[in-house]
């Protein structure tokens, strides 16, 4: 039988043709609610672990404690405790067949004897799964909660390209065309130092937006690659205070809008720029100024 999956939120189709009167609700036996029945595997379950303790102290055998654990799993599945329905929360880049697939659970198998610890570990191991949470909701469902990975930038190291989350973790190196919009890293140790890299550039806005990929330069500072092709050195320390002089200068005179090869801010309190080599630009412009 095909397990019900469901992947949030549940569709509910309605009858049309549905009788106004309403036949009489068949009335179960007590001891078949699922209250009676929730009760009766929180007390199996709970001899079962009290009996653990037991054995431990009086050296019963353990295969004695197997033996008496599957029974009481066994006789569960008669009060209807199989898994019939999946549902699955929090699902975005993670596809449903490799979901289904880590869980690794049947229709009709004994809820009681799911090993949520592994399946865990599986879904976990998924390349865009951050977390999962998996419950279940007796006495037939097993509900998983995901929390995946936010794409961050996309990593070039050694002529390859990866896509790289928010701690720097690789998420996949497949299906990155529509990812080509990111900002690209380089470098080694790039993606350590990405998440540093994003919080200073967000200190000014303007110029985080006209970046398209920085470089890790000897594993202790970055260039910016801008829009336009214009290189941007930052300096190892006073980075954030470099990154403030450039965007007031371009607030003040529309600086990234020249001809301008190169600016580099190593230099506290100034900007050195190097205009583009076909710029057209009297003799003395053509070296090195300063601002």
């Amino acid at each position: 039988m095909k397990l019900n999956v469901k992947f949030w939120k549940k569709d509910v189709a309605k009858d049309a043709t549905r009788p106004s009167v309403k036949p009489r609700k068949r009335v179960a036996p007590i001891w078949r609610t699922r209250r009676i029945v929730a009760v009766f595997a929180i007390v199996a379950f709970s001899g079962i672990a009290g009996a653990t303790t037991w054995v431990a102290q009086s050296g019963w055998a353990e295969k004695k404690l197997d033996d008496i654990r599957w029974q009481a799993i066994a006789t569960s599945t008669k009060f209807g405790f199989t898994v019939q329905e999946v549902f699955v929360t929090g699902r975005g880049e993670t596809k449903r067949q490799e979901i289904m697939r880590m869980l690794e659970v049947e229709r009709g198998a004994p809820i009681l004897a799911y090993d949520f610890i592994k399946a865990k570990d599986r879904v976990e191991s998924l390349p865009w799964v951050l977390n999962a949470k998996i419950e279940r909701l007796l006495p037939d469902t097993i509900v998983l909660h995901l929390i995946e990975r936010r794409p961050l930038a996309l990593w070039q190291n050694d002529g390859k390209f990866f896509l790289i989350d928010e701690e720097g973790e690789v998420i996949t190196s497949r299906g990155l065309d529509r990812f080509k919009g990111m900002m690209h890293v380089v470098g080694p140790d790039a993606p350590d130092n990405v998440g540093p890299l994003l919080e200073l550039l967000q200190t000014q806005p303007e110029i985080k937006n006209k970046v398209k990929s920085a470089v890790r330069i000897g594993g202790r500072r970055w260039d910016l690659r801008l829009n336009g092709g214009v290189d941007v050195r930052l300096p190892e320390d006073g980075a954030p205070e470099a990154l403030a002089r450039l965007a007031r200068f371009e607030r003040e005179s529309n600086l990234l809008s020249r001809d301008i090869k190169i600016l580099d801010l190593r230099v506290p309190d100034r900007v050195i720029l190097r205009r583009q080599p076909d710029a057209q630009a009297k003799p003395d412009t053509q070296r090195e100024n300063k601002i």
